[in-house]
């Protein structure tokens, strides 16, 4: 059902190339001076519509084709800080997301839970039982799995980004191509919706996280307890998170040791992420649990992991943020 775009000649969207991230980019007008926040894909994608909610809309957006571009950017100045979506609770890790976090010079210093809503967009005036191929994002099309089921005459085809998809289906003029994307990218790209709420699950959310320099200034968004007033309506903000990134030694228990500090202390441990360490079968965990290190259990579980771990890095200490209803 999912055929992955390598192999298939695609050409480029507007004003892109492979190798960087563009300011302003297709159906943008201009570039302003207001601060730059950087997100993997094009405007209209996901990524963007939470930027606008941490944020609000005194920022100006930077589209990059790659998720270690996102990094790239914020870690070169050109962007002040960069957004993330590390897990959807249909498709699971996103794990190039993941691999930007490996950079020692970015810290984690926000995070908002949005609803994803997938909307089938093609040409005005072209219908659902025409459609021959949909494009979208993989982590996307994995979280329309029934859709596509239940339309097996339709191929499913693996691009970059939602909203590239997008644009790729207004500058084809194919009426038998759809893409799977944001309302926010039906109304960019002037294309039409043949199908709303196309996900698996009605409560469908994304969690993404905002990076900056670790030794630049702190973001205004940091300071305050909500901090985000974005244009996408009201959410909840709870109690602080912390993140590491843990290297263990190879050895039996080695993973055990570290995780029994935080059970002693009741440190409730909400994601355990591994990745490929620097030699062959070695391994680095990502660690996110409640609390900040300036409480007493969570700094007394700080040490103890220490102690065990081959080495250990705070990735950052910060106020989760739930959207409340809407979003797409």
């Amino acid at each position: 059902m999912l055929a992955q775009g390598a192999g298939r000649h695609r050409p480029d969207p507007p004003e892109r190339r492979s190798d960087s991230c563009v300011r302003g980019g297709p159906g943008r007008r201009g570039v302003s001076s207001l601060p730059i926040v950087a997100f993997q894909g094009e405007l209209g994608a996901f990524s963007e519509e939470a930027v606008q909610t941490w944020f609000g809309p005194d920022v100006e957006p930077l589209p990059c084709r790659e998720f270690r571009q996102v990094g790239e950017a914020v870690r070169d100045g050109t962007a002040a800080a960069g957004l993330l979506p590390l897990e959807n609770t249909l498709a699971g890790t996103v794990q190039p997301a993941y691999d930007v976090l490996l950079d020692p010079e970015l810290i984690v210093v926000g995070e908002v839970i949005r609803p994803i809503r997938h909307f089938l967009l093609g040409l005005p005036g072209a219908s659902l039982d025409a459609l021959r191929r949909v494009i979208s994002h993989p982590v996307a099309l994995a979280q329309c799995g029934n859709f596509l089921s239940r339309h097996p005459s339709i191929e499913a085809v693996a691009v970059y980004d939602t909203a590239g998809a997008a644009i790729e289906v207004a500058a084809g003029k194919d009426p038998s191509v759809g893409a799977i994307a944001s309302k926010r990218a039906a109304d960019r790209y002037g294309l039409a919706v043949l199908a709303p709420d196309l996900q698996d699950r009605s409560d469908n959310q994304t969690r993404f996280v905002v990076v900056r320099q670790r030794s630049g200034k702190a973001l205004p968004q940091e300071q305050s307890d909500r901090g985000r007033t974005g244009a996408e309506g009201s959410g909840t903000s709870s109690a602080w998170k912390t993140a590491l990134l843990v290297e263990t030694e190879n050895r039996p228990g080695a993973l055990v040791d570290i995780l029994l500090p935080l059970s002693r202390e009741g440190v409730n441990l909400t994601k355990l992420e591994s990745r490929p360490g620097l030699t062959p079968w070695s391994y680095r965990f990502f660690l996110e649990f409640e609390g900040g290190p300036e409480e007493p259990r969570t700094a007394r579980a700080l040490e103890a992991v220490e102690e065990h771990a081959h080495s250990v890095r705070v990735l950052g200490t910060f106020r989760p943020w739930r959207e409340g209803s809407g979003g797409g």
